[in-house]
């Protein structure tokens, strides 16, 4: 799944209007499980100069990188994570670590072949589902359009839920940036490959 996706159901499911600080967390509950590969794709292809093809077709699948990919979208680490917050009592981090935990279990449904091992640190173990959110070979094609709408729905819901200006306006940024090349070019491709 797309990782703007993935923060606007952190968001949808955790925050609360009342406690404004709980939508910040869990947008970034929802981008956190990806931001190491963002940072590890621009280093390699912007920094280092490598060749997407390369760095999608090897690089990803790579003891390292898959290395990496076992810690931040570990289901166990994030399901512990979500427990303590719970019993802290904090709001605002039970959205933060929630939004997480929905990310790493949301990828688990819907990565194939680039799956990562989701239940690390016990077992090396990897789910491969059958949908993939970005490979036609398996849905991906039926999934971008579901994603789309999911996106939409998402960000209507949490228009209408928050209150405050500067929320709607950070849920129409966050939302824009799977809308926005869809309607501009009329093509799915945008929902392919960002998460």
């Amino acid at each position: 799944m797309n990782t703007p996706t993935h923060m606007l159901i952190g968001a949808a499911v955790f925050s609360r209007p009342l406690v404004p600080a709980s939508l910040l967390a869990a947008l970034a509950g929802g981008l956190v499980p990806d931001l190491p590969m963002l940072a590890m794709v621009f280093w390699s292809t912007r920094i280092s100069g490598i060749p997407e093809s390369r760095v999608f077709g090897q690089l990803y699948y790579s003891d390292a990188w898959q290395a990496v990919f076992a810690v931040d979208h570990g289901l166990l680490l994030w399901g512990g994570f979500l427990a303590v917050t719970v019993w802290l009592g904090s709001v605002v981090l039970r959205a933060f670590a929630g939004a997480g935990l929905f990310h790493a279990v949301a990828d688990f449904f819907t990565h194939n072949d680039d799956a990562r091992r989701q239940l690390w640190p016990l077992t090396d173990w990897v789910f491969r589902s059958p949908v993939s959110y970005w490979d036609p070979r398996y849905f991906g094609t039926q999934f971008a359009v579901f994603e789309l709408g999911l996106v939409v729905v998402l960000t209507a819901f949490l228009c209408w839920r928050m209150r405050l200006w500067w929320q709607r306006a950070l849920t129409l940024g966050v939302a824009a940036i799977l809308l926005v090349p869809v309607l501009l070019t009329g093509g799915m491709h945008g929902l392919h490959g960002m998460g």
